[in-house]
């Protein structure tokens, strides 16, 4: 499709930090949890932890990050381990025996992680000995921010087809702003091409047809690894390169005229720069907010679970034993036969119920049979 692989005089091609950190499992990484890629923050610390089946004896910490989850140890600097939130299959909490004699019951982290085929199977055991931590979450941020990431795939992958467009309009994600809308784009993936529109924001690039919105591509800066302008058959285009991890697509795309082709493709480089510089992965958690919020919801159970006395009467045991004696004279009568010789009777409408009803039978009134408490009680004091 495209005549000439050489770059059009004036163009720049970006360069991209290829994004690892939350697609891989790593070992021993020199000075891994002080190297953190832009744009990736710490979000919570977690102390007094053992890898157990990789670093069994070794006390560290967990780092968890808006991309990944890192354990280093304390003791032994080379020691540590990266797992990327991508490569999680499961994760859970159990109670482990710590291994000692007296045999400590403590939390410890499961985690299952898959990576080129291969699975990993990682404990993290608390191993500070406080019985106070046995019953905290004390893993609660890891649960929270994997959660958040799998919720957040826009801002880092390339997305097709997806329920991205409403209505001839983006649906914006938090923190995204729009910097351009063109209209006339043509879509070259196809040999007849297909008209549509660009959406310029600061976190990515979106293009999606006129004639049917569904057919899209959602495309962050993060999974772009080259711009360019190139001659095809069609004329001068924007070719733009996937990374790898984002499929290793060759996208074509053709804006006319060409001065607003090439004014597209500055605004593309300088936004591409601005991301790389400092890339929004779209996780936004607060760890000290998040434990005020589950310690006000336990102690709002603990009150609502307590048992108040004062909300309570408490009856006088002859009271008690005097509750509708009547009713229960009568329905044993029913039990036993004791019926009237008429038979069955026809039921009549009782006035003060609102419904028909059968007949009471003699030596009871309709009060005796309707208040199962006593018309009068007196409580305790």
């Amino acid at each position: 499709m495209f005549k000439s692989i050489a770059p059009i005089e004036g163009i720049r091609q970006p360069l991209l930090q290829w994004l690892w950190e939350d697609k891989e499992v790593k070992f021993d990484v020199p000075l891994l949890h002080k190297n953190l890629r832009s744009g990736e923050r710490v979000l919570d610390y977690i102390y007094h932890i053992e890898d157990s089946k990789g670093n069994p004896g070794d006390t560290g910490r967990l780092m968890v990050t808006n991309l990944r989850i890192i354990w280093h140890s304390l003791v032994h600097k080379k020691y540590n381990l990266s797992i990327g939130y991508a490569r999680i299959g499961n994760t859970n909490t159990r109670i482990v025996h710590m291994h000692s004699k007296a045999r400590i019951a403590s939390q410890a982290l499961y985690i299952l992680a898959i990576s080129n085929e291969t699975r990993f199977e990682f404990l993290f055991t608390d191993v500070s000995g406080e019985t106070s931590r046995r019953d905290q979450p004390i893993f609660a941020s890891v649960f929270d921010v994997y959660h958040l990431y799998q919720r957040t795939y826009l801002y880092r992958d390339l997305k097709l087809r997806g329920a991205i467009v409403q209505a001839g309009q983006l649906v914006i994600l938090p923190d995204e702003q729009v910097f351009s809308h063109v209209q006339g784009v043509w879509n070259l993936s196809s040999d007849q091409g297909n008209l549509g529109s660009f959406v310029v924001t600061n976190i990515r690039l979106v293009w999606f047809a006129d004639a049917n919105e569904t057919f899209n591509i959602s495309l962050p800066y993060l999974q772009i690894e080259s711009l360019r302008v190139r001659e095809s058959k069609y004329g001068p285009a924007l070719v733009i390169q996937t990374a790898e991890t984002g499929g290793g697509y060759v996208l074509g795309f053709r804006v006319d005229p060409a001065e607003r082709l090439n004014e597209l493709f500055n605004e593309l480089c300088s936004l591409h720069t601005i991301y790389g510089e400092q890339p929004n992965f779209g996780i936004q958690y607060n760890a000290h907010d998040a434990r005020r919020r589950l310690e006000a919801a336990d102690e709002e159970v603990a009150q609502a679970s307590q048992f108040k006395v004062d909300t309570f009467e408490e009856l006088d045991e002859q009271q008690e034993r005097e509750i509708n004696t009547k009713l229960n004279s009568y329905l044993a009568e029913g039990c036993l036969g004791k019926v009237s010789s008429q038979g069955e009777r026809d039921p009549l409408y009782c006035k003060e119920l609102g419904f028909a009803m059968e007949p009471i039978r003699d030596g009871y009134k309709l009060r005796d049979l309707w208040n199962i408490m006593p018309t009068k009680m007196e409580t305790m004091e």
